[in-house]
């Protein structure tokens, strides 16, 4: 009996018409649509018959991958000819998002994959929703990297990415009654479509183990214990380029040799698969709690894991692309090897580069030390003293025994070095040093390691460079003044415009009357002439109104709270943070639904509606930011059920926010609030997606902020607080007891304590605004000192967006100065001024 057939699609959603024909390279919708056929039916991950939008996902990313894993070959094989100087970038985490949008936006075929699903019977626009996001990262040191991979490929440099592969992420956050809790990621949980597993390209991790002393005194780790390091690459394209770079993510296994058959047969089932399930351990979780000695050891175990995998890797590419005979010396390999670390997590590349060279090749320290040195660079990403890296030396002679060798030796010879150059910081080496030798808690400190052993140490805004030179690494600045850098923190445009807001796109790309500022941000410059201009800012209000719809509908369908696109959308999404300052926004929302609360029907109308959106994950052991998130969803539920204030006023959680949750609420936001603790946010990226969309920043004068309102302009900023040099000053102030608080801050605490919002107890989170010193107490991030401003600029938002020209005006000035965060500037510096790679395009 045959299939049942209407229109020529199977009652099962089988094409019948359209031949499953292998097209790898099609260009054409028939030929793609053949192509994509062509996986559903010979490369089944489900029964025959089957082609809903889940499988028409699975078979178009296999189609697209076709075409990507030739312009992957083609990259490898340029890079592999020309020999050229190639950066590897190591990151503990990549949030890198959706990739199907965004791979046939940069290969420029959207319009052919679209019109190739409608003739399959399914909307791209469908299809797209079936991805998940991959499950990498954790917040902005993750997504930078990913924008970094973007424009490496799009500028065409040779240039590699470094991760690895976690089975259940960081987590999936779910909003109960409790508040936040934590689920395990399920991006895995059938397969990435993208991931080309290398079989042939594994290698060998040790750990534990013993330093055995040869006769000749040559030195060697062996013994512990030993897993396999397996390749997996997610292809990279370039926009609108045939440069197609890796992102090479390590996948931890042990091999069938150490599954210990006898125990197992002898009923010892956890002891026989004991080195399987060690492996298994390094890759299942982003940031395992490190709370206990095993936790500890863990997050040590995949820092390693990762730096000596890829430097394996990196020394077996260097070897293999030598021309003519013998092998290749060693001092080529800092003219043909970059290694950039993405803050301290990938710190042990120091000492595991150190003793390859010396171990393995047999270098004597001062080579070995003179390459390293030339070929690794650090960029710092916080100065918050919890960020920065201590390592127990305990747990390290125990993980790594060669390693804390050779970090002791480096830690001598520094100490020489300014014995015998810098007598005058001889008084300072103690923080200096790399080794804290303190008796109760010896530690080392990665971040010094770091310093000492890198040519070149970057901060990612400009304050935040300023305050590792003049602050956190001042001595060192003083003994190597060339080393620091700032490189500021960038975006690509092709992710956090052009794919995730085409309206904007298209009109911006009209009035330029170029989509050349895809690839060039400085053009947006252009728009500052058409800011007045009413047509203009009629299609600039549309097309920002679409977004805000789309968000509406996508926030009804997560959280069930209907929103109305004609209110101000006010949006602050990041990682909860007590420095982020996500309390100082629930708190001046709770102050502003108390005044609604008390206002009479007519003098509610005269007021500016405003919805606001809060998202972001706490980390699972932060207690603090977990009642944070807590008590933005307790507000939410009372002040959007109170028909006295709802058409007026708004609080909505968003639940697990992500890259594509991103995609979303950017494009749809009005005001934005990067409302940290001045001189505590490193940089920020996230402020610099909500500016280039058009959307006005309520700040402080912290991290790229402060570049932000310089490009932007002052008028089109909505500044409050105190200043990053003024903090310690009020800090101070207040351990003496002069602080007093504003009566609208008290008024607002009060209210909580009231029982406004539901019975839970939040006087502990309220009691750390409060006393003026002990721990957790003091108001550290200075949410009180700054309440007065941030509700008298919240004043100055409310009455700037009832003048709707002025605020489509301020909109349009946002973009147009947002051309400096395009992350393809930053890696152009990165390239130039600290890696010295060149171009290397595809012919």
């Amino acid at each position: 009996m045959g299939v049942e057939e209407t229109n020529g699609v199977s009652k099962h959603g089988i094409h019948l018409k359209t031949p499953a024909v292998a097209h790898p390279l099609g260009e054409g919708p028939s030929e793609i649509a053949s192509n994509i056929n062509y996986h559903a039916r010979y490369s089944p991950h489900f029964s025959p018959f089957k082609f809903e939008p889940e499988q028409a996902f699975y078979a178009t990313a296999e189609s697209v991958r076709d075409r990507l894993i030739q312009q992957w070959n083609e990259t490898y094989f340029h890079f592999h000819k020309v020999d050229p100087k190639q950066t590897y970038y190591l990151s503990m985490e990549y949030l890198q998002g959706r990739a199907l949008t965004n791979a046939i936006g940069n290969l420029n075929i959207q319009d052919a994959y679209a019109d190739a699903l409608n003739k399959l019977g399914h909307d791209l626009e469908e299809i797209v929703e079936k991805e998940k996001d991959a499950a990498l990262g954790n917040g902005g040191l993750g997504r930078l990297a990913s924008c970094f991979l973007d424009s490496m490929a799009t500028l065409n440099l040779p240039a590699w990415g470094y991760g690895l592969r976690y089975r259940y992420g960081l987590f999936k956050q779910r909003i109960t009654n409790e508040g936040q809790e934590e689920i395990a990621e399920d991006w895995l949980e059938k397969f990435s479509p993208w991931e080309v597993v290398r079989h042939d390209v594994v290698f060998t991790v040790r750990f534990f183990g013993h330093v055995q002393v040869n006769p000749d005194d040559s030195r060697k780790w062996v013994g512990g214990e030993t897993i396999q390091a397996l390749a997996y690459d997610v292809p990279i394209p370039g926009y609108k380029t045939k440069n197609t770079i890796s992102l090479r993510l390590w996948e931890a296994k042990s091999s069938a040799e150490d599954f210990n058959l006898f125990e197992f047969n002898d009923g010892q089932y956890e002891s026989a698969a004991k080195l399987h399930s060690s492996a298994q351990q390094i890759c299942a979780v982003l940031y395992p709690g490190d709370a206990t000695e095993n936790g500890k050891l863990l997050r040590l175990k995949q820092q390693f894991f990762l730096c000596s995998a890829s430097l394996q890797d990196i020394i077996s590419r260097f070897k293999e692309r030598k021309d003519g005979m013998g092998p290749r010396p060693w001092s080529e390999f800092p003219s043909k090897v970059a290694v950039q670390l993405n803050d301290t997590h990938p710190t042990l590349a120091i000492p595991e580069l150190m003793r390859l060279l010396m171990d393995d090749e047999g270098l004597g320290w001062d080579e070995a030390w003179n390459i390293t040195t030339r070929t690794i660079a650090y960029t710092n990403h916080t100065v918050l003293p919890e960020a920065l890296e201590k390592w127990s030396q305990s747990v390290m002679w125990k993980l790594l025994p060669r390693h804390m060798e050779i970090i002791d030796e480096i830690d001598k010879r520094f100490i020489a070095m300014v014995h015998s150059t810098r007598t005058d910081l001889e008084s300072k080496l103690h923080d200096i040093r790399i080794l804290d030798n303190n008796p109760q808690k010896p530690v080392v400190r990665m971040a010094n390691l770091c310093v000492v052993s890198s040519h070149t140490v970057n901060g990612v805004a400009q304050l935040h460079s300023d305050i590792l030179k003049s602050e956190l690494f001042a001595d060192y600045v003083s003994i190597w003044p060339t080393k620091f850098q700032n490189k500021t923190n960038g975006i690509t445009p092709r992710r956090w415009l052009r794919f995730c807001s085409p309206e904007l796109s298209d009109i911006i790309t009209k009035r330029l009357r170029t989509d050349q500022w895809v690839t060039n941000l400085d053009l947006l410059v252009g728009l500052r002439q058409f800011a007045d201009n009413e047509e203009f800012q009629a299609e600039w209000a549309s097309a920002k109104m679409a977004n805000k719809q789309r968000l509406a509908k996508y926030i009804l369908q997560v959280t069930g709270v209907s929103i109305d696109p004609n209110t101000l959308f006010d949006i602050q999404v990041k990682r909860i943070h007590e420095y982020k300052r996500q309390l100082l926004n629930i708190i001046g929302a709770i102050y502003r639904y108390k005044k609604l609360k008390e206002m009479s029907p007519e003098e509610r109308s005269k007021t500016t509606p405003r919805t606001i959106m809060i998202g972001g994950k706490a980390f699972a052991t932060y207690t603090n930011a977990k009642r944070i998130v807590k008590l933005v969803n307790d507000v939410g539920s009372v002040v959007n059920n109170d028909p006295e204030v709802n058409q007026y006023f708004k609080v909505v959680f968003v639940p697990n926010y992500n890259v594509s949750v991103a995609e979303i609420l950017i494009p749809g936001s009005e005001l934005s609030q990067h409302i940290s603790t001045a001189g505590m946010e490193a940089s920020g990226t996230s402020n610099m997606k909500f500016a280039l969309n058009g959307c006005l920043i309520i700040g402080t004068l912290d991290g790229a902020n402060v570049e932000i309102r310089e490009e932007v302009g002052e008028d089109n900023f909505f500044l409050f607080g105190a200043t990053a040099d003024e903090v310690p000053r009020l800090r101070k102030e207040r351990e003496n007891g002069l602080f007093k608080p504003d009566p609208r801050f008290e008024e607002a605490k009060q209210f909580i304590r009231s029982g406004a919002f539901g019975s839970y107890d939040y006087n502990p989170l309220l009691e750390s605004l409060e006393g003026n010193s002990g721990y957790g107490r003091g108001d550290y991030f200075l949410v009180g000192q700054d309440f007065p401003s941030y509700m008298d600029a919240q004043a100055r938002v409310d009455e700037a967006y009832r003048d709707r020209k002025r605020w489509l005006k301020m909109s349009i000035l946002s973009t147009a100065g947002s051309g400096k965060f395009s992350s393809d500037r930053t890696i152009a510096q990165y390239a130039k001024e600290i890696w010295n790679i060149k171009e290397c395009p595809v012919p």
